[in-house]
């Protein structure tokens, strides 16, 4: 009796154990970029948005990681392209975030969203990280150069603060306003001054950037 309760307690085991491997391997496969095996499990049946205990899907992971090869057969296995993690970022977000620009192309062919509204966006990750090709492309793709988070944070602001010259010159260059406020008062300029980017905040001044500070002088 003993013996048949352990022998159907391992058959019922045996599939779970399976399950577990074969997940953890689809894992492990989409960050190493391995798009051999991730295709092999996904024809076995494993789903394409498949995630990591932290909400990252395959195609997040390879996105991250910069697995061009991966993204692209992933999107054309119909991957949801604007699925978020548990933090909310996308696949295009951590792309533009690590600086892979040619990730970025293919999800945003993919159809990708390269605008969040009252969120961190894709450009503003660009601009936190001064990757200035990913954020011309995202720009060229229709990114809202003045879209803020629920603080006020623009990409104008990050690239004043993280002194990415580059970047502030093609958001400039492309109608960004200067004097876009964070809920403190503060604009790029201030931002850029407090970071002591001098260079960048006299670029915001000639652009008719100005202080979002004021002043209050008692008239006795």
């Amino acid at each position: 009796m003993k013996k048949t309760l352990f022998a159907l307690a391992l058959a019922t085991a045996l599939p779970l154990i399976a399950g577990a491997a074969t997940y953890d391997d689809l894992i492990n496969a989409a960050k190493l970029g391995d798009t051999r095996d991730v295709a092999q499990m996904i024809s076995r049946g494993a789903a394409v948005d498949s995630s990591d205990k932290d909400g990252n899907t395959l195609l997040m992971l390879a996105a991250r990681d910069g697995h061009g090869e991966l993204v692209d057969y992933l999107i054309k296995q119909r991957a949801k392209v604007d699925a978020r993690n548990a933090v909310g970022d996308t696949a295009l977000r951590l792309a533009a975030f690590r600086g892979h620009l040619k990730v970025a192309e293919l999800l945003i062919a993919g159809g990708a969203a390269v605008n969040m509204s009252g969120d961190w966006t894709p450009l503003a990750y660009a601009a936190y990280n001064g990757h200035t090709d990913i954020a011309r492309l995202l720009v060229k793709s229709g990114a809202d150069v003045d879209a803020a988070t629920g603080n006020g944070t623009t990409a104008l602001i990050v690239a004043a603060k993280g002194g990415h010259i580059e970047i502030v010159k093609l958001l400039l260059a492309n109608r960004a306003d200067p004097n876009k406020k964070l809920e403190s008062g503060e604009t790029a300029l201030d931002i850029a001054l407090k970071s002591q980017n001098t260079d960048i905040g006299d670029l915001l001044r000639r652009a008719g950037g100005k202080s979002g500070k004021t002043v209050s002088i008692e008239v006795r």
